[in-house]
């Protein structure tokens, strides 16, 4: 039966839920408060589909008999508090996908604070590697709705952000990967991290005793709530702590899978994806692969060859016998927490950008071990100076990505790191972290 389907933003996620809407035949209308790209313009006339931008009118919303919700819209807003006051169902783009994905087709969601990228493209290799009919999309490249208009797959490795994870009322991926819940996001959830971990469970919240559920061991949010049973569907733990019980974990230097019909071993040393971060990252993949029943020699050889991602611990050159090291990615501080830890080097540090409500204590010993000086940048570092200006030689502050990078050339010595990780969301200088990660590499390209 045609609805009348309203959705609220039209970026990727909103105009892939209303060309899917279009053509499942509802009345379709986009609202977008600020302004819509013509590209995203041009699909919506191409298809038919009436749209507003810079405003959300009441007359055109307010009569919906669903609203489909783009995730960087916060529950805050004014349009959602009418649409919540009137009664009117509010779902999650991926929510309305999964409403008109085949039942036949198998679904791979990952979320977590970190390394969600990563382990989701490194999930989709391995079955793209080993012949499967599969997509990619959700927080990364093509909405979900938009691969589901197209045609859909045999299956779908889906990205999701907790922001996505809010407003589903039936989305049950048959294999669900949470890889670590950290603080993040922390202003869309009334600073109440209790919330923010609730919103990351919900990836397993309609899973039932078919499904699979891959998760991080050694993450003390998740195992506590794992140890009290709180989980459905099949458990799949993966550890590099311990062993016990677990469907991959860590032994003499060597990941081993065993799982379901898979045994498999191979020394860390072999994997395309290094450090410590990238273990998780390769493990969670690579267990998603065994219950798929992969061949392993297939899970080996791509384990081994994946490399790294743009704007993810990406190594841009070396000028003068300094290495810069791109981790624009790093939006939140378990991030940059890690791309410290990977340091071998003495570092000049390039941080700052919109804090999410971020907590810089408990990146305090790894600076003072391995920061030799910060380069600031953003508008939002009087935090930055004050957790750090008494641990390291220097901070200064920068209003460029080029300042930065040559400040950061001028300070450093033959053999230290330049790296850009930033703990902070990149919208006050940038258009977004991949914008951010290009003028980082164009900077250094001109020293």
């Amino acid at each position: 039966m045609a609805k009348r389907v309203v959705i609220l933003g039209a970026g990727e996620s909103g105009v892939g839920a209303a060309l899917l809407a279009k053509q499942k035949g509802h009345d379709v209308f986009v609202s977008d408060y600020g302004r819509i790209n013509q590209s995203n313009k041009n699909e919506l006339a191409e298809a038919g589909i009436l749209y507003e931008e810079e405003e959300h009118s009441d007359e055109s919303i307010l009569n919906a008999d669903m609203v489909i919700k783009s995730p960087g819209i916060p529950e805050k807003s004014e349009i959602i508090q009418k649409l919540r006051n009137s009664g009117i169902s509010i779902i999650s783009e991926i929510e309305f996908a999964y409403r008109y994905t085949s039942e036949q087709a198998t679904i791979i969601a990952v979320t977590g604070s970190n390394g969600k990228t990563t382990t989701t493209t490194l999930a989709y290799y391995l079955l793209k590697e080993s012949g499967l009919n599969v997509s990619i999309c959700g927080n990364i490249g093509k909405s979900y709705a938009r691969v589901v208009a197209e045609g859909g797959s045999d299956y779908y490795v889906i990205e999701v952000s907790s922001f996505q994870l809010d407003d589903i009322t039936s989305f049950k991926p048959n294999i669900s990967i949470l890889l670590n819940i950290t603080p993040d996001h922390l202003d869309r959830y009334q600073y109440n991290f209790d919330l923010y971990t609730q919103s990351k469970f919900s990836i397993n919240k309609y899973q039932t005793e078919s499904d699979h559920f891959i998760y991080c061991a050694d993450d003390e949010v998740i195992n506590t709530k794992a140890s009290k049973g709180k989980f459905n569907g099949k458990l799949h733990p993966f550890s590099i702590e311990h062993s016990n019980h677990t469907a991959a974990h860590l032994q003499d230097e060597h990941l081993l899978i065993h799982n379901n019909k898979t045994h498999l071993s191979m020394s860390i040393y072999e994997l395309g994806l290094q450090g410590k971060h990238n273990l998780y990252n390769s493990m969670a993949a690579g267990v998603a692969a065994s219950i798929l029943d992969l061949r392993k020699e297939n899970i080996r050889e791509s384990l081994r060859d994946f490399k790294s991602l743009e704007h993810r611990l990406e190594s841009v050159t070396k000028v003068s016998g300094i290495e810069f090291i791109n981790d624009s990615k790093a939006t939140n501080i378990n991030s940059t927490w890690y791309a410290l830890e990977t340091m071998q080097h003495p570092t000049v540090w390039i941080a700052g950008g919109v804090d999410k409500g971020n907590e810089y204590e408990v990146l305090t010993n790894l600076v003072k071990n391995k920061v030799r000086m910060i380069v600031c940048l953003g508008t939002q570092i009087s935090k930055l100076h004050r957790a750090f200006g008494q641990h390291v030689d220097l901070i200064v502050n920068s209003g460029s990505m080029p300042e930065a990078v040559k400040l950061a050339y001028h300070f450093a010595e033959k053999g230290d790191n330049v790296l850009l990780s930033p703990a902070c969301a990149s919208f006050d200088l940038f258009e977004n972290y991949e914008d951010r990660g290009i003028q980082f590499k164009q900077a250094v390209r001109n020293l």
